[in-house]
């Protein structure tokens, strides 16, 4: 019976010895970047985040920056236009403003330089020297001569 123990004893320390062996093989050969084997693609396993393997990120992560910079270059060329429509929008409504200002001095001014109305100033300031010509104003005809007439001889 102390041979049939003691064979018992070796046939558990051989196996494990073997058990111990294959294990440490077994993690030498075991790594995180290991694929896991592909099996079908299921919601699951997208929401839960299995699709984003290390070996997947690693292959693509130039893509993936690559994205994120044309991300980020979107936003702030969206920005920008934002920025610029509302100054356009400014600049019209200032626009818009000038235009009347103008208008409405242009009128004013029109009103003041009617002959009416300088007639008018004239006759209430006594102290001016100028008034009103009354003799009608007539066109003084100058014959054309020289360069203009094409003639050098004049």
């Amino acid at each position: 019976m102390a041979e049939e123990k003691s064979d018992i004893q070796e046939e558990l320390k051989a196996k494990e010895q073997n058990a111990l062996e294959k294990l440490k093989e077994i993690k030498k050969n075991v790594s995180e970047d290991d694929t896991l084997p592909v099996g079908t693609l299921t919601l699951r396993k997208i929401l839960g985040g299995d699709i984003l393997s290390a070996n997947l990120v690693r292959r693509n992560i130039w893509t993936l920056v690559l994205i994120v910079f044309f991300t980020v270059v979107y936003v702030a060329f969206r920005y920008q236009c934002q920025q610029d429509m509302i100054m356009i929008d400014k600049m019209e409504r200032e626009l818009k403003d000038a235009k009347y200002k103008a208008l409405s001095s242009s009128s004013t001014l029109t009103e003041r330089c009617r002959e009416s109305q300088v007639l008018r100033v004239l006759r209430a300031n006594h102290d001016s020297l100028l008034h009103a010509s009354p003799q009608p104003p007539y066109i003084i005809n100058i014959p054309e001569r020289g360069f203009l007439s094409g003639n050098g001889n004049e």
